[in-house]
C-alpha cells in the first residue's frame, strides 16, 4: 500500500468529510465540535463539485458547507499555513452566508443559525486550548445576545498528549494529525466514522488519478505558501530598514541637540545655533528653557 495522504489537505479533507456518500463522517465531526443539545441527525452537503480549475487555484477555498437537521447553515475550512488574518476572514465569510440566505424583500425570520468551523494546523490564538467557540454576548454580563452567529477555531498543534480519547472531536483530531498512529488504529476499531474516514482515506491514497489531483493540489498550496513567505520576508526587510534609518536619524538628532546645547553655553543667538545644527527654534527654545 502506498503512503497515506494526508487528512489535513484541504484537496483531502473535503473529499472525506465534504462527502455525499458517508454523510455520517460529517455528522459525527459536527456533533463532537458542537455538541448541540438535539444531536445532528442529517446534513445536506454543498459545494461537492472537485474540478481541476479549483485544484489549481491558490485562491480556492475547498471548503465544507452543509445545512444540518438543526436548520444550521455551516462552513468548515481547514488551513495549513498561518496567514495572519483567521478572524477577519472567518467573520467575512460568516456575514457572507449569513447574508446571503436572503434574497431582497424577504423577512429576516427566515435566517438561519451560521456556523463557521476553522481548522488551524499552527497556534493562533492565546487561549491554550485547542478548540474555542465564540459568540455574540453582553460585555459586561456576558448574557449571549443571540446564537444565530457562531465561530469556531480548533488548532491542532495545541492539542496534547493524553488527551481524553473518549471525547469524539479528540478522537478525529488524532485522526487528523496522524491518521497511520497506534491510537488511530485503535479507535478505528470501536468508532464507525472513524473507521469509514480512514477507509476512505485508504481509496484515495490508492487512487492514481486521486493521488495526482493530490500533487496538483500540494503544488499550488506551496507556491501559495512560498509567495506569503516572500511577502513576510520583503515585509521584515522593509521594517528592518526603515528600523535602520529611522535609528540613524535619531542618531543624528541627538548629536545636534548636544552642538546645540555646547554653543547656548558658548553665548550663540537662536539663529545661529539653529542654522549651524538644522534644529528649529522651538526646539532650542526648549534647551534654553
Amino acid at each position: 500500500m502506498k503512503g497515506l495522504l494526508d487528512p489535513k489537505m484541504d484537496f483531502v479533507f473535503k473529499n472525506i468529510f465534504g462527502s455525499e456518500k458517508n454523510p455520517n463522517i460529517l455528522i459525527s465531526f459536527l456533533n463532537a465540535t458542537l455538541k448541540p443539545k438535539d444531536l445532528i441527525t442529517s446534513v445536506e452537503i454543498k459545494n461537492t463539485d472537485l474540478n481541476k480549475g479549483y485544484i489549481e487555484d491558490k485562491f480556492s477555498r475547498l471548503d465544507v458547507k452543509a445545512t444540518t437537521s438543526n436548520n444550521e447553515i455551516i462552513n468548515i475550512e481547514i488551513q495549513l499555513k498561518n496567514e495572519y488574518n483567521m478572524i477577519k476572514r472567518s467573520l467575512y465569510y460568516w456575514s457572507k452566508l449569513y447574508s446571503e440566505q436572503l434574497n431582497e424583500g424577504e423577512d429576516y425570520s427566515i435566517l438561519k443559525r451560521t456556523i463557521c468551523i476553522n481548522i488551524l494546523n499552527f497556534k493562533y490564538l492565546k487561549t491554550r486550548k485547542f478548540h474555542s467557540g465564540y459568540r455574540l454576548k453582553e460585555i459586561y454580563s456576558n448574557e449571549e445576545l443571540s446564537d444565530v452567529a457562531e465561530i469556531h477555531f480548533i488548532e491542532i498543534p495545541k492539542l496534547e498528549e493524553g488527551s481524553d480519547e473518549k471525547d469524539m472531536l479528540v478522537a478525529w483530531i488524532e485522526f487528523l494529525k496522524d491518521p497511520e498512529s497506534e491510537k488511530v488504529r485503535s479507535l478505528e476499531m470501536s468508532i464507525d466514522e472513524i473507521r469509514q474516514a480512514k477507509d476512505e482515506l485508504i481509496r484515495m491514497s490508492n487512487d492514481d488519478t486521486q493521488r495526482e489531483l493530490y500533487e496538483m493540489r500540494a503544488k499550488t498550496l506551496k507556491d501559495k505558501i512560498s509567495a506569503l513567505n516572500e511577502a513576510e520576508r520583503k515585509g521584515m526587510q522593509k521594517g528592518m530598514q526603515k528600523g535602520i534609518k529611522e535609528g540613524m536619524q535619531k542618531g543624528e538628532k541627538k548629536k545636534a541637540l548636544e552642538i546645540a546645547k555646547s554653543m547656548i553655553d558658548m553665548g550663540l543667538d537662536k539663529k545661529t545655533i539653529s542654522k549651524t545644527t538644522g534644529l528649529d527654534l522651538s526646539e532650542i527654545e526648549k534647551l534654553i528653557n
